[in-house]
């Protein structure tokens, strides 16, 4: 890969990177982070990575483990993003945004594999053979992480009704 490729990677899929690292850990800060080391570490080692299919492989890869290697390093769970909060489109179809928290948390709390099959599948539209070949494991064992994962977003997320449902109705004071 000459410089002029990996320019023109960089532009290409900087979007794809910055998304993967956003879907995981749902903090601007941490994922502009990431996309930066990974790109690093291709500039570094550009002479190995073919341009096309390979280089977009090789980067899905390597943002998904420099993700889960950022979650062993530290607990990100208790930062505050203090980016300021984007521009909603026009165009933007209406969605509740304590809907949308509560997914996020539920997904957040996933395992790390698990969420990183979770995040690709759904959050990069990746099909079962795309994610095994990315996180270079079998597609049996992507299904399972899709199942295991699908499985406990829906007991938490059933749990967590529960205990709404339990909860007593507050009514607002006169």
């Amino acid at each position: 890969m000459t410089k002029a490729e990996f320019e023109s990677s960089v532009r290409e899929y900087q979007g794809m990177v910055y998304s993967i690292a956003c879907s995981f850990f749902h903090n601007a800060t941490i994922a502009e982070d990431v996309a930066q080391e990974v790109f690093l570490r291709l500039y570094e080692g550009h002479r190995n990575v073919e341009i096309g299919a390979h280089c977009v492989a090789w980067l899905r890869r390597s943002t998904v483990h420099r993700c889960i290697d950022t979650v062993r390093r530290a607990s990100h769970g208790n930062e505050i993003s203090m980016d300021p909060l984007p521009d909603i489109p026009v165009d933007a179809p209406e969605t509740d945004p304590l809907l949308q928290e509560h997914v996020r948390r539920l997904v957040a709390s996933l395992p790390e594999k698990t969420r990183a099959v979770m995040v690709l599948r759904f959050g990069e539209d990746l099909d079962a053979d795309e994610i095994g070949r990315t996180l270079q494991m079998p597609v049996s064992t992507v299904w399972s992480h899709l199942q295991r994962g699908t499985a406990m977003i829906r007991e938490k997320s059933a749990r967590y009704m529960k205990e709404k449902e339990n909860e007593p109705m507050r009514t607002r004071s006169s």
